[in-house]
């Protein structure tokens, strides 16, 4: 039997039980020194590509050989929410899931909106946001989950977008819902219609008003909307994927940085010592922890060779950004917390054309957030120790499901 036939026929599980909370499977880094490209058995049904070198990943996402349609036959789905997500009627505006031309002409409308000199100028109402929530924490004791990283990113892309705070713990759930691994296809689907209809009538009454706003959405109306160059429900599908992505991801970054600093007493008091070391830090605890831990998937439309390995078209690849921030190929010592480290060459973020379009924003709600947490509370600690508490192993992003801290 010929290697690759040999590989084809003799899958493995997808590995995804962590003896560490502050480490990756052990599995992986066996299959990044020995089968860097091995077929896998995806916990929702059916098999792909695991690719988990860091070169090997960073040219994949560059590769136009890809698709990133979850529609195409052979897509990958690491749990049965995102197929049932893929099927939905109305996928208009989620350019995260399309291809050129049509994500480069959604992405396009909002570069501006995310570039370095826009997020700079919010920095000043992130660090007040960031003040006023530390302000209301009370009695010595918190979740820094529930009670900070989560209200902090929630108001930030509402003060983006144009989205009523009000309205935050409606949305949140639904996302909460929507990135959980243990509903049904028929659930997820109604937790997707429901956000979908909540956007929907924001959109309208926004394009329904003489003045839609000069945040994002009222932007859209008036720039792009009313020129005829997008439709109501693109506008609507934008919308919902930065509401969804722009709080989840980064809230859950935030209470894992927490952690980790907790847990490293001696980069903590660096930090500390010299706040300008926390873009750095920032990067390495992006690098840390990529908590898209399920990789990005993607399918091939064309037959391609990875590190020696054909991958036909039809067959399902999931490029595993964590496993590829871990190679000792590109960081000495991968599995050390070294905010001294060079990690901009990271992947946390992607790579490529689908690169997160809000990477800059991240960057500036982790860095406000930790040195603000540093500075209002020096005395911070955790309340229960790190293998006490509960980390979201069961969902589509990683973290903990709640970080009780003392001061």
């Amino acid at each position: 039997m010929s290697t690759d036939a040999a590989v084809r026929s003799c899958p493995v599980a997808l590995p995804t039980d962590r003896t560490d909370p502050f480490d990756l499977p052990p599995e992986l880094a066996v299959l990044r020194a020995e089968a860097p490209v091995t077929r896998v058995e995806l916990p929702a049904g059916g098999w792909a590509w695991l690719v988990t070198r860091h070169s090997d990943v960073a040219r994949l996402l560059r590769d136009e050989r890809l698709s990133a349609d979850p529609t195409r036959p052979g897509f990958p789905f690491v749990r049965p929410g995102l197929r049932a997500a893929a099927r939905a009627e109305n996928r208009a505006g989620q350019f995260l899931r399309m291809d050129a031309p049509e994500h480069t002409r959604l992405r396009r409308l909002l570069t501006g909106d995310f570039m370095l000199r826009e997020i700079r100028r919010l920095e000043p109402e992130i660090t007040a946001m960031v003040d006023t929530l530390i302000d209301g924490l009370a009695g010595g004791e918190a979740d820094l989950v529930s009670q900070f990283a989560f209200p902090l990113t929630s108001q930030v892309i509402c003060r983006l977008l144009g989205v009523p705070y009000a309205d935050h713990e409606q949305f949140q759930g639904r996302s909460r819902q929507l990135f959980s691994r243990r509903h049904s296809e028929a659930d997820t689907q109604r937790f997707a219609a429901q956000l979908q209809a909540y956007m929907g009538a924001l959109v309208d009454a926004k394009a329904a008003a003489e003045d839609p706003g000069d945040d994002l959405i009222g932007r859209l109306v008036r720039r792009h909307l009313r020129r005829g160059e997008v439709d109501r429900d693109e506008i609507v599908g934008i919308a919902l994927l930065l509401l969804v992505a722009g709080h989840e991801t980064t809230a859950n970054m935030i209470g894992m940085a927490v952690l980790t600093l907790l847990e490293h007493p001696g980069q903590l008091a660096r930090l500390r010592t010299d706040g300008g070391l926390a873009g750095a830090a920032v990067e390495e605890l992006l690098r840390y922890h990529t908590i898209v831990h399920f990789g990005v998937p993607r399918v091939a439309v064309e037959e391609l060779t990875v590190a020696g390995q054909t991958i036909r078209p039809g067959e399902g690849v999931l490029a595993l950004l964590a496993a590829a921030n871990r190679d000792p190929a590109v960081f000495a010592d991968p599995d050390a917390f070294d905010i001294g480290r060079e990690a901009r060459h990271h992947l946390a973020f992607g790579f490529g054309a689908h690169q997160c379009l809000g990477q800059q924003l991240a960057r500036a709600e982790l860095r406000i957030a930790l040195l603000g947490l540093l500075r209002r509370l020096p005395d911070l600690r955790l309340a229960v120790p790190a293998r006490e508490l509960s980390y979201r192993t069961d969902m589509a992003t990683y973290g903990v499901h709640a970080l009780p801290v003392r001061w």
